[in-house]
């Protein structure tokens, strides 16, 4: 009987490695939100049901979703072009275009909230060019979707860049030669590689966005039942030390991500067994 062989890896063994992997998660990501939930627990259902219900509130629910996914969707749509560009093209100072899309994640939310406002207010040097037809773009749900889609525009290229990259250009190839259009070979070759990518960069853009703050709050307005966002109104309730009420309404986005992340793994799955299901 042969022995055992040992792995070679610089991680330690399976015991103290996953005794650290579950110290790490238990410390850093469950239990902040376990205080969450003790906190919440101190205030009774009907009051927890007034919070989450209120009026101003669900407006900031409408505000927080309905921007967070358009800047979702404008993203899938401009990151996948952003992806195809830095994947299938060569040309000077593509280098730095590549590390600009992570500039987002590089600068503090705080300083991207300035530089827009300033860029998108009826005085700025986007903004007045605007001003004159009547459209507002700072101050509105204009600003708080163009905010979004500054700070989310990463996730979605850099999912989608990877696939672009496996993608084998032997089919592209064949199917050029049988009369495939290129919209065709898009449509039948390229795009249903790019879906569970696709869904999987949308959803994360969407749940980062839903709890966005830093860079909102300066461009938003913060117009009761027209330009609040949910963080800010959690912000609210901070300074006014009602803790209780602050993490309700954590609580509710806290159940949005989790569904949203589920949702989005779900459709990954389901995604992976048709396009098994179709190579079988």
């Amino acid at each position: 009987m042969m022995g055992r062989t040992k792995s070679n890896s610089i991680i330690p063994g399976f015991n103290l490695s996953m005794g650290i992997t579950i110290f790490y998660i238990s410390f850093i990501i469950l239990l902040p939100l376990i205080s969450i939930v003790i906190v919440t627990s101190g205030i009774t259902w009907q009051n927890f049901l007034d919070t989450v219900l209120d009026s101003r509130i669900i407006a900031g629910y409408e505000v927080s979703f309905f921007c967070s996914f358009i800047a979702a969707v404008i993203n899938c749509f401009f990151g996948t072009m952003l992806a195809w560009v830095l994947v299938r093209y060569e040309f000077p100072g593509k280098g730095i275009i590549d590390g600009l899309i992570e500039l987002p994640f590089a600068i503090p939310t705080a300083v991207a909230g300035i530089s827009l406002a300033s860029l998108y207010s009826p005085t700025g040097f986007i903004g007045q060019l605007f001003a004159p037809f009547g459209i507002k773009i700072a101050y509105s749900q204009i600003g708080i979707t163009i905010a979004l889609i500054f700070v989310t525009i990463p996730f979605v290229v850099r999912t989608v860049e990877p696939v672009l990259k496996n993608i084998d250009p032997v089919f592209e190839e064949a199917a050029y030669t049988l009369g495939a259009s290129r919209f065709t070979i898009f449509r039948r070759i390229i795009l249903p590689e790019l879906i569970p990518a696709l869904l999987l960069g949308g959803g994360l853009a969407f749940a980062r966005a839903i709890g966005e703050y830093g860079s909102v709050i300066f461009i938003a307005g913060n117009m009761p039942f027209k330009s609040e966002i949910v963080p800010l109104l959690i912000m609210v309730k901070l300074q006014q030390f009602n803790y209780g009420e602050a993490t309700s309404i954590a609580i509710v986005m806290l159940l949005f991500s989790f569904f949203i992340m589920f949702a989005i793994n779900s459709l990954q799955a389901y995604q992976q067994k048709i396009v098994q299901g179709g190579t079988k």
